[in-house]
């Protein structure tokens, strides 16, 4: 327990610590309700995230909040932490020693950080992570090796070739394409290879980085297909990252809100954490008032997740559908179009195999919250950055914010997707959750 709070400049500090399955750290939560406050801030960070750079994103995004609240307000903070994966290869602004990010060093093979996550990540499988990684040294220019590492990346996402293949076929397989079957595990592998190598190249990928070149060479899907491993880690994440939020932090939250009546709670998420807070509101009580505002920073789900109805099945809602009536003020959504991991690869990820024509053809439906804000939800607003800063927020519903005048640097692949730490966002919260001077 003695580490809690090393690195983080502001107090009373505490984190809440899950598992995968959405088990708490029981000492931890315990520490957290004793944090004298008013106000509770809430932050769950990415899946490209360790415990150290989880640690660096709570300390640089909290540091400018003592001198926004106004006088009657205590903060408290508290970071989430859960268990996510963290490509030490892709640069983090601000985070990363590393040269310019114009200029990044993303390319095919696997650097040994990277691979250590992957065993944590995927325990049990070192001789499968071993040969993925041989692969990814090796580049040959081979169908079969690439085929071959297609397989395998099938194998470590819990996907096996009955599953990808029923899925194509729309047999209703065990893990069939309408239970959740990522089409880029149920296509062809070198078509999905190609089709995230030309995705690299548009998001900024050099010239002549063999990692990037889109085009007909084998040896140039190479690194099209370390983005689908990279991408099969944020098929589990999507996963895991509702779990923590509804069978974790939402249950936690309303044990506190139990035992500390008037205690204000304040959730911010950033990529996947964006999830994680938005899912812990299926287990907040209807008519509860505890959860004040919510706030997500280039959040990494559907922009279709609180409509009442999906736009292209009038049957069906979204995953959140409502939910934002359980917030005692509004739902913010800070987007940015300078995001390509929400632009580009979202949609590719997230895409299923019987829902598209085309495989690769856009589609709305597919959509990311980070990417263009809230969608299909009567009486939602949009709002700039700067009429935020200016004139606040509404005091309830959702609201989608357009952050790219802040949110705006980082390399490939995924551009300003973690450049989240700006004192404007922090306004943005504090607003949200009317806590300002």
């Amino acid at each position: 327990m003695a580490d809690i709070g090393v690195g983080v400049g502001v107090w009373p500090y505490e984190e809440l610590t899950f598992d995968a399955e959405g088990d708490v750290d029981g000492g931890r939560r315990e520490a957290v309700a004793r944090i004298d406050a008013t106000d509770l801030v809430v932050f769950a960070h990415g899946w490209n995230s360790d415990r150290s750079t989880a640690t660096r994103l709570f300390d640089r995004f909290f540091a400018p909040f003592p001198g926004l609240v106004g006088p009657a307000v205590r903060l408290g903070y508290v970071g989430v932490v859960w268990p996510s994966i963290r490509f030490s290869d892709e640069p983090i602004p601000d985070f990363d020693d590393r040269g310019t990010l114009a200029e990044p060093g993303y390319g095919a093979a696997l650097d040994p950080a990277t691979r250590e996550a992957l065993g944590v990540f995927w325990p049990g499988r070192e001789a499968e992570l071993d040969r993925v990684a041989e692969l990814l040294e090796e580049r040959p220019e081979s169908e079969a090796a690439l085929i071959e590492f297609g397989a395998l990346v099938r194998e470590l996402a819990g996907v096996d070739a009955v599953d990808a293949v029923g899925a194509v076929a729309g047999s209703g397989s065990a893990l069939g394409v309408g239970v959740g079957v990522p089409a880029m595990f149920a296509e062809d592998a070198l078509s999905v290879f190609r089709a995230f190598a030309e995705a690299l190249a548009s998001a900024g990928g050099p010239a002549g980085d063999p990692g990037f070149t889109a085009g007909g060479a084998l040896r140039a899907l190479w690194g099209g297909a370390k983005e689908v491993l990279r991408q099969a880690t944020y098929y589990e994440m999507k996963k895991r990252a509702g779990v923590v939020g509804e069978r974790g932090l939402g249950p936690v939250l309303t044990g506190l809100a139990g035992r500390r009546p008037g205690l204000r709670i304040h959730l911010i998420g950033h990529s996947f954490g964006g999830r994680v807070v938005s899912f812990a509101l299926r287990a907040v009580p209807d008519g509860a008032r505890y959860v004040k505002s919510v706030t997500l920073l280039q959040g990494a789900f559907s922009h279709y997740a609180f409509a009442d109805r999906l736009p292209h099945d009038k049957g069906r809602g979204g995953a959140l559908s409502g939910l934002q009536r359980r917030v005692d003020g509004p739902v913010v959504a800070c987007h940015s179009p300078y995001d390509t991991s929400l632009r580009l690869f979202y949609p590719l990820a997230s895409r299923m195999a019987r829902d598209s024509a085309g495989l690769f053809g856009f589609d709305e439906r597919w959509g990311a919250i980070g990417h263009d804000g809230v969608q299909a939800v009567a009486g939602a607003t949009r709002l700039d950055l700067a009429e935020v800063l200016r004139a606040g927020l509404p005091g309830s519903g959702c609201v989608s914010v357009d952050a790219g005048s802040v949110v705006r640097r980082g390399g490939a692949p995924s551009g300003a997707h973690s450049d989240v730490c700006h004192e404007e966002l922090a306004r943005v919260v504090v607003a949200a959750g009317r806590m300002g001077r």
